[in-house]
């Protein structure tokens, strides 16, 4: 069986909703790591055997296959290949998990793999039929039929909290550590590998977009602390200060074997591991990360301590909390350069930027093993261990 690697992972800096990227087509934002990939690789796009891209609301602008449109809008002609794919939170990991399966099989030698989500042209209720603000779908009767109750990810997140027994106080404080870590990681230039700028407009004049827009790295718990509860009333734990960001963004990896990263004189950076996928309580729905990492570690035949870094997605603070209590894996190793409660959480393309982040974090600190998860929707959780070589 052929190992797979990555050869190189890049991240667009993500835009605040509403901010930078407004008047970017997805189109446009979802080319952009794809022509850095090109550019800093010097690759014949003929070779990409195929594009996978994550994207959980694919519709309008972001619709049509814009796994397939976005290596067009790159440049790479129209002999390149790419498809769009729906893990909810989970799908920029899915794709690069795909990509490392069809490469240790042989059924691909070059793929790209990554995702993007544009969540201010393209609101998170868009594609609900009666256009309402939330994130509960529109379900079928007989769904009640299996399960009784339909909850959305922020009521999950006050049930994960309530049941772990976490007091805002402690959700707010990973809340504030991760920003501080991101505006470490910023000012030691830690993204800067990663990061590929981004030329476009904005109200008719051109700019150049370089940095993350949504850390408030000057945020304390006291300023937290008054903020309003965003799902319940007075009684609520989860607010918009401890809770991902809303914003814009893109991110890909380029997957290969060995051997042809070696035939075109590319220094992979990391090789992909093992993967794993869990289903669990739909209601509580968030807990998936907790499984998923238990069951990689056992099907890598690897132990907790043997993995150096994790990256666990912030969409709540209390899924990290929660996380880190039922695994026993320590808060100094998880998110070292902030995570989505500062940087945001460009729902598609989450996934990629956290394999992006930890390639990089590997090569940067010269250690060996890393694990990504994450949290999705209707309960999931989706696994990745990469190790650098």
């Amino acid at each position: 069986m052929n190992e797979a690697v990555i050869v190189d992972a890049v991240r667009t800096p993500f835009g605040k909703h509403g901010g930078s990227f407004r008047d970017t087509h997805p189109q446009d934002l979802a080319a952009a790591p794809l022509t850095a990939l090109q550019e800093r690789n010097g690759f014949d796009p003929a070779i990409v055997d195929d594009v996978m891209y994550g994207c959980v609301k694919p519709v309008f602008e972001q619709g049509s296959d814009i796994g397939r449109i976005a290596p067009m809008v790159a440049g790479w002609g129209e002999e390149v290949p790419g498809f769009q794919l729906d893990r909810l939170c989970g799908s920029g990991q899915q794709t690069i998990n795909l990509a490392a399966a069809n490469v240790r099989a042989g059924f691909s030698d070059v793929v790209v793999a990554g995702g993007v989500e544009h969540m201010t042209r393209v609101p998170m209720s868009s594609n609900r039929s009666d256009g309402v603000s939330t994130a509960e779908p529109d379900m079928s009767a007989t769904y009640f039929e299996h399960f009784e109750e339909l909850t959305h990810q922020g009521e999950s997140a006050e049930r994960v909290a309530e049941k772990w027994d976490f007091s805002r106080r402690e959700l707010d404080e990973i809340a504030v550590d991760s920003q501080r870590r991101w505006k470490r990681a910023h000012d030691e230039g830690r993204f800067d590998d990663q990061l590929v700028p981004v030329e476009t407009e904005l109200d008719g004049e051109s700019i150049v977009v370089e940095e993350d827009e949504h850390p408030r790295p000057g945020t304390d718990v006291d300023d937290l602390s008054n903020l309003p509860p965003a799902f319940r009333d007075e009684d609520g734990v989860i607010h918009a200060g401890n809770s991902s960001g809303i914003v814009d963004g893109s991110s890909a990896v380029l997957v290969t074997s060995r051997e042809t990263a070696q035939a075109y004189g590319w220094e992979p950076m990391a090789r992909i591991v093992q993967t794993e996928v869990v289903g669990v309580d739909p209601v509580l729905m968030l807990t998936g990360p907790i499984p998923a990492t238990e069951q990689v570690l056992e099907k890598a035949d690897l132990e907790p301590a043997e993995i150096d870094l994790f990256e666990v997605n912030e969409a709540f603070a209390s899924v990290i909390a929660a996380w880190l209590e039922e695994t026993g894996l320590s808060w100094e190793d998880t998110n070292v350069n902030g995570g989505a409660i500062a940087h945001g959480h460009p729902l598609g393309a989450t996934g990629s930027a956290l394999i992006t982040k930890l390639a990089h974090e590997l090569e940067r600190t010269g250690q060996d093993r890393a694990l990504s998860t994450m949290c999705i929707a209707f309960g999931q959780g989706v696994a990745t261990i990469i190790e650098r070589v």
